[in-house]
């Protein structure tokens, strides 16, 4: 009763996951920059190309895309459900998507 965590407007956040292909990563930090729970950070073991690629670090992902929208490299798939869940819906809200000739 009046914790803080206990709201309503928690129960209905989204779950969040996010898997980052690290031999496509930069290591650009753009992508630690705009995420609202850091967590995202920059591996400190270098990936194929000799890059220092982004990594997840924790279970807090909401699931909001910041990361996948500004990911230069296309790197970043964000996949989410209702708080709750016992998993992750495996539907991508990666916002770069090949267009579609019509």
């Amino acid at each position: 009763m009046g914790e803080v965590g206990s709201s309503a407007v928690n129960e209905t956040q989204m779950a969040g996951k996010i898997i980052i292909d690290i031999e496509r990563c930069k290591g650009c930090t753009l992508c630690v920059t705009v995420c609202p729970n850091n967590v995202i950070t920059i591996s400190e073991k270098s990936n194929s190309k000799g890059y220092f690629p982004a990594v997840s670090t924790g279970p807090n992902c909401t699931g909001c895309a910041n990361c996948a929208i500004v990911c230069p490299d296309c790197a970043i798939e964000v996949y989410r459900d209702k708080a709750g869940s016992d998993k992750i819906d495996i539907k991508s809200v990666n916002p770069v998507k090949k267009k579609q000739n019509k």
